[in-house]
């Protein structure tokens, strides 16, 4: 079985040299690392050993380089998380300034509600009120014209 292995990694490292070295990535590209190199004629144990130490070499380093890559951005969005929490915070707080200064000044309306209703209860007793004297008032006024009519006749009568 362990024959089995090696012989299977051998065979995968010989066709992934084999795959660059006719088709050689770009130089241009830093993200990829190139492990193209002309193929040994006759592969002895040690160079296959040898390449595949390389190629592990450039795997381990292109993982380092992914690794700090996204730490980088996980830094980056970390601290940006930080700034939208406290932007959040900012908003809440300043969302309860408004509706403390809501609830004051609906408390405020609802006292003068209070005070004005109580105004217009208090109008209206003195208006019923100013009603009823008017209305005490026109029937002694009534009284007093049928005693001045009353008066009036006797005084016809004993003048005439």
């Amino acid at each position: 079985m362990a024959h089995r292995a090696n012989q299977q990694l051998r065979d995968d490292i010989w066709d992934y040299r084999n795959k660059f070295s006719q088709n050689p990535l770009p130089a241009e590209d830093e993200n990829v690392v190139s492990f193209a190199r002309q193929p040994a004629k006759n592969p002895t144990a040690l160079n296959l050993v040898q390449q595949a130490a390389e190629l592990f070499e450039g795997i381990e380093n292109q993982a380092r380089e992914t690794e700090a890559r996204a730490q980088s951005l996980c830094k980056s969005a970390a601290q940006r998380l930080r700034l939208a929490e406290k932007q959040r915070d900012a908003a809440e707080r300043a969302r309860h300034a408004v509706v403390n200064e809501f609830n004051g000044k609906l408390e405020d309306v609802t006292q003068a509600l209070h005070r004005a209703q109580q105004r217009v209860v208090a109008a209206e007793d003195h208006a019923l009120a100013a009603e009823f004297r008017a209305q005490a008032a026109e029937a002694q006024l009534y009284k007093a014209n049928q005693e001045l009519a009353a008066i009036e006749e006797l005084i016809r009568k004993r003048l005439l």
